[in-house]
């Protein structure tokens, strides 16, 4: 289903079977037909079409969540576990300081500060992801930097770089792919409800949490088809993207 959803991201302008922005008045809440597969919500234009563009947001706003907080994440984790001392503190009260501020909040206010866009959004949100996936490996990282084998690596001369990288980094790497993709699903549901509140995704462009948003006057007037799919393809999204996260981790699990 990952797959599925990202090939038809990357070739939305080629699937789409019409113009996502095109406005209709007279084809307004259409009902399925072989013009319009899935109908036309309030300004005429194709659902479908819309769905299928709306998918790249749906993916490079947590993708950009992801990709941001877990480098940063992992990192100041191990540097705090495996130092200790003023460092480990001074890095558990950034954590602890950041927290105060949900992730919501912060990319409400980046909002306000700047221009709402999805990349402001993605980039306010991904502070607070920052921060949780630190919190998360750094304890485990604090019970692996105590095993015994750190210290047998030390008596046999490794350096710091070397159990870091290929030993201490591995045995995290379950936890660390179960955190990956738990951002990535949280961050799903957050970027469709930033757009929801309008200041993700800016109209005309096709996104799903807008799609949700723009869908409830639709649902007033006994025409739910909008909020509906779009509903849909984010839980879908979500659920395969947990699934995934459940088999991959798993399977380092066993590797481990």
């Amino acid at each position: 289903m990952i797959a599925v959803i990202a090939l038809v991201a990357v070739f939305a302008p080629v699937v789409a079977p019409a113009d996502p922005n095109a406005v209709s008045i007279l084809e307004q809440y259409q009902s399925p037909s072989s013009a319009h597969l899935l109908g036309t919500d309030v300004s005429g234009r194709d659902l479908l079409s819309r769905l299928i563009v709306g998918s790249r947001t749906a993916l490079i706003g947590p993708l950009i969540v992801v990709l941001i907080s877990t480098p940063i994440g992992v990192g100041a984790a191990i540097l705090a576990a495996w130092r200790g001392g003023w460092l480990d503190t001074a890095i558990s009260r950034t954590i602890d300081v950041t927290f105060a501020f949900p992730g919501l909040l912060l990319a409400i206010v980046a909002a306000a500060v700047f221009t709402p866009s999805l990349l402001v959004a993605a980039l306010a949100l991904s502070i607070s992801y920052t921060a949780y996936t630190a919190r998360v490996v750094r304890s485990e990282a604090i019970r692996q930097r105590s095993q015994p084998y750190v210290e047998a690596l030390w008596v046999q001369g490794q350096s710091t770089r070397a159990i870091c990288w290929q030993h201490l980094l591995p045995n995290l790497m379950p936890l660390i792919l179960a955190q990956l993709t738990l951002s990535f699903a949280y961050a799903t549901v957050d970027i469709a409800t930033i757009s929801f509140l309008g200041l993700g995704v800016q109209p005309p462009t096709a996104d799903w949490g807008s799609m949700v948003a723009e869908g409830q006057v639709g649902i007033l007037e006994g025409y739910p088809q909008e909020s509906l799919y779009a509903g849909a393809c984010l839980v879908t999204l979500i659920l395969a993207v947990s699934v995934v996260g459940d088999y991959l981790t798993d399977r380092a699990e066993r590797r481990r």
